[in-house]
């Protein structure tokens, strides 16, 4: 494909399908697809089920994102970005001994993010995510924990989105209203 040439349905076609701020409700099921109250294995453990603002960021090559708890969990947020390369997001590095991580297109509208290559650091830690845009507005987030290579249990979020610019912060995000939509970009210590 020459470069530049949009592909239709492609990682660039959804991450900026994709920009604006998203109200996730999250929630966490055993194998069997019971709900649990806690969610102790995952790189950040808590109580389930919780509520997340999502800061989307992508400019055709940067992408940013940031996660802020504002309901059934403390405060709390996570900030990571990658860049788009041959037609694949790869991500910053998310942590010490952290392999490459990359996003992928699962067709128009869907996203999977996950290892380009499996290795021993994703026996210790592996969370795959599927993300699906259903409608105007609408995604419904997916993954499925393995720690030690062992499946732990799945988590399921549904989007929505609450505003189609990422520029600034909400008014009513639990940080506060002013200061910067992205924080430091956080380091995960789950593949040490």
């Amino acid at each position: 494909m020459p470069a530049g040439a949009e592909l239709a349905g492609g990682v660039r076609d959804t991450l900026l399908r994709m920009r604006g701020v998203w109200h996730d409700r999250v929630e966490i099921f055993d194998l069997a697809g019971a709900p649990l109250a806690q969610d102790e294995q995952s790189a950040t453990p808590g109580a389930a089920p919780f509520d997340n603002l999502v800061y989307v960021d992508f400019d055709g090559l940067r992408y940013r994102q940031t996660n802020v708890t504002f309901r059934g969990r403390p405060l709390h947020f996570r900030s990571f970005g990658g860049e788009l390369r041959g037609g694949v997001l790869v991500f910053d590095a998310l942590g010490p001994g952290a392999p490459e991580h990359i996003g992928v297109s699962g067709g128009p509208g869907v996203l999977i993010f996950g290892p380009r290559r499996v290795n021993p650091g994703w026996s210790r830690y592996y969370e795959p995510d599927w993300v699906r845009l259903t409608g105007p507005g609408q995604r419904i987030r997916t993954t499925l924990l393995y720690r030690g290579g062992v499946a732990l249990r799945a988590l399921s979020a549904e989007g929505q989105r609450i505003c189609p610019c990422a520029a600034q912060r909400l008014a009513w995000d639990p940080r506060g209203a002013e200061g910067p939509v992205h924080e430091a970009r956080s380091e995960a210590h789950v593949w040490k």
